[in-house]
């Protein structure tokens, strides 16, 4: 928070644990996502804080050493603690911050891993019997180590509920959207990630990594097919509509989106739908019915059905803490 301020202090910490050879890289997804002013908001989203175990911590090969932060007793205060992550896998984490991860877990405190931050979860042994995502490098070696662990080696990031793992680096910021949208709504959400210029929501369970990440062919991008659909939700777009405007198959329509986007059309298009009604519904829509059909999900009873499988909420839980009238965001 910038010194000076009159807004009221955030009152959920979220405090990043560095340890020594983590990856610069997620910690500044981290930073970008938490820790960053938001004045086109008008308020702050968190309070956020990073702490080490040592007074100097020297980061991946030797690139840094990062130093004045917070003492590793930071992390007692934490609400959300997101845990340490590094490229040597095989190195035990120190003993201090297994247990200060321990410790915010036994609290109540939200834990996050990025990228390789599911093993340092793991050694804390906080995962056995749920499920977790990391990198699909490292999934093997995962396995063999942890094999009480559900992991899901495909997908971008695993929410399960209380601990919330990505995959690998760029995912960080797909699960930090995840956890903004949790915690504040889409809108909320989509603002953070237009000043990221960053993908605004994409789904846990699509794919790390896709066949062909640049489209070899300019014209085979989806982009054009995506802003058309997205100007048109509220219509009866389907999966052979979108073929037929795209002029191709629906068999290829299904492949480009596979190797493009890592999931199908029937589940962006999905997607997109219910985040237009969580928009709506926090702009101040009370009417289910309106939300349903503007959002391209025709009945309420499809509306409750999918907002409640996306987010856990009802479509009144949602209103209440995401509306217009919702104030200071709840935390789970």
């Amino acid at each position: 928070m910038p010194q000076g301020s009159s807004q009221p202090r955030p009152t959920h910490r979220v405090v990043l644990v560095v340890d020594e050879n983590s990856n610069p890289f997620e910690m500044s997804c981290a930073i970008e996502v938490f820790g960053l002013p938001r004045p086109e908001l008008g308020r702050e989203l968190y309070d956020f804080r990073l702490c080490a175990a040592a007074p100097r911590t020297r980061m991946r090969d030797g690139f840094f050493t990062l130093t004045d932060v917070a003492e590793l007793d930071a992390a007692d205060e934490a609400d959300t603690l997101i845990v340490p992550n590094r490229p040597d896998t095989d190195t035990p984490r120190s003993p201090e911050v297994l247990r200060a991860v321990r410790r915010a877990h036994a609290r109540g405190a939200r834990l996050v891993g990025f990228c390789s931050g599911a093993f340092t979860l793991a050694e804390a042994g906080l995962l056995d019997g749920r499920r977790a995502a990391c990198h699909w490098m490292w999934a093997d070696a995962f396995r063999a180590r942890f094999a009480q662990v559900r992991l899901e080696p495909d997908v971008l990031f695993v929410d399960d509920g209380d601990i919330l793992t990505a995959s690998g680096s760029a995912s960080a910021l797909d699960l930090g959207l995840h956890v903004v949208r949790r915690d504040h709504g889409a809108e909320i959400a989509n603002a953070v990630s237009r000043r990221l210029v960053f993908a605004a929501h994409r789904d846990g369970g699509q794919r790390q990594f896709v066949e062909r990440p640049v489209p070899t062919v300019p014209d085979e991008s989806l982009a054009p097919l995506l802003a058309w659909a997205q100007e048109r939700l509220d219509e009866p777009l389907t999966v052979a509509g979108l073929a037929a405007r795209a002029a191709v198959s629906p068999a290829t329509l299904h492949r480009r989106f596979r190797s493009q986007l890592g999931t199908t059309p029937l589940a962006w298009l999905t997607g997109e739908r219910v985040a237009l009604a969580c928009r709506l519904i926090e702009r101040g829509e009370e009417r289910l019915d309106v939300v349903a059909a503007r959002s391209g999900l025709g009945t309420a009873a499809n509306l409750r059905a999918r907002l409640r499988r996306d987010t856990g909420l009802s479509p009144s839980a949602y209103r209440r803490r995401f509306g217009p009238a919702a104030g200071e965001a709840l935390f789970v």
